[in-house]
């Protein structure tokens, strides 16, 4: 009686795994992008908003881009070498799990503007998984696709780099919103211990995305006072 009942367990285990994955399975295949038009915006307003992410001095003689169909295309050239952006959800971590789903949220509206440096380097990143999530690619395949584009030197090679994300009017997803203004510094392969392992809920410098990879980022929040206001020009 012993060997029935056994095997019986196993094939109800068994069942109930390929239940469950089958199900994981359909979950995933469930989460559809939102049309595009939810991730687009109005010309001006988008303008206004990438140059809210730094001083009026810099994101001022700045080059702009914005969102189009098939990715960012320049709004405005600059002169100063830095490029201001409004990234969207797309912009999410590409090893850090916990929010790489934002790539599915349309409300985001992360404006930066990067310095010579990360417009050199991080901006065609960040452009490659826009590009890869119009093309309605998943987080895991947005991971590979830029894995793959970095080991064979498709992508620059990352280097020390900073951005400011100083917007008053940032949206960074659920839990998160409105957050501190603050510097973006690029720091390949730096991990949170090496800067004291200060927590992630503190106000103290801290890597938050992508630790430990070619990716990794360091966030220095600044006083709430430098945030920067959208000034969208009057018609």
């Amino acid at each position: 009686m012993k060997r029935p009942v056994a095997a019986a367990l196993v094939s109800g285990l068994t069942a109930a795994v390929l239940t469950s994955a089958v199900a994981a399975s359909a979950t995933v295949e469930t989460i559809k992008y939102p049309p595009f038009s939810a991730y687009s915006m109005n010309r001006e307003a988008e303008i206004a908003l990438a140059r809210s992410a730094a001083p009026d001095q810099i994101s001022g003689r700045a080059t702009v881009k914005i969102l189009g169909i098939s990715g960012y295309v320049v709004a405005a050239e600059g002169d100063n070498g830095f490029v201001c952006i409004v990234m969207r959800g797309w912009g999410a971590p590409t090893y850090t799990v916990p929010t790489r789903d934002l790539v599915y949220d349309a409300a985001v509206r992360a404006p930066i503007c990067y310095d010579q440096v990360a417009a050199r380097t991080v901006l065609p990143y960040q452009e490659l998984r826009t590009k890869l999530a119009i093309e309605g690619k998943t987080p895991d395949q947005i991971a590979g696709g830029v894995q793959a584009a970095y080991a064979k030197a498709e992508l620059p090679k990352m280097e020390l780099a900073f951005a400011y994300m100083f917007s008053a009017d940032m949206n960074l997803g659920p839990g998160v919103g409105h957050f501190h203004p603050h510097m973006m510094v690029f720091a390949p392969y730096y991990n949170n211990a090496m800067l004291g392992g200060n927590l992630h809920d503190s106000m103290l410098p801290r890597n938050t995305d992508d630790e430990g990879t070619p990716f990794a980022v360091i966030v220095i929040p600044v006083d709430r006072g430098l945030a920067v206001k959208s000034k969208v020009p009057a018609n």
